[in-house]
């Protein structure tokens, strides 16, 4: 008979400096057994701390956050198995895709478009993934 301490996952959090996580007490990221579970993200710079105003450039720079986090892990875009898009109109989503298949061609992951308010309304899309640790 297997002990639970044999079965313990070890779970790692991984932080992007977003004064949300500590607000909201999230991770930007969590590690649990083989999985990345990437919390929802936003196009916000955290080098410049800023937004552009522009939905492709919030694509663009949610994948860039993202990837980030996914690569800190131990994982990559190509590994992405679940994908949420979360806008606030849904007009935006179509001029986004073209960004989608630059990041996504390898993975194809299931994937899950909503239209929903967001925390600010700078904010025009949010996207959370799922993906597998990079496996020798």
């Amino acid at each position: 008979m297997s002990s639970i301490l044999e079965n313990k996952v070890t779970r790692k959090h991984i932080s992007s400096g977003s004064e949300f996580e500590k607000k909201i007490s999230y991770s930007r990221a969590v590690v649990d057994g083989d999985y990345v579970f990437v919390s929802g993200t936003t196009g916000y710079d955290y080098e410049t701390m800023s937004i552009s105003d522009a939905t492709v450039e919030q694509a663009e720079q949610c994948f860039q956050n993202i990837q980030k986090a996914l690569i800190e892990a131990g994982s990559c875009l190509d590994n992405i198995v679940r994908i949420r898009y979360i806008f606030t109109n849904k007009a935006d989503f179509e001029p986004c895709w073209p960004v989608f298949q630059k990041y996504l061609a390898t993975a194809q992951p299931a994937a899950t478009m909503f239209v929903a308010g967001l925390l600010d309304e700078v904010m025009k899309l949010e996207i959370e993934v799922t993906a597998r640790l990079n496996v020798s």
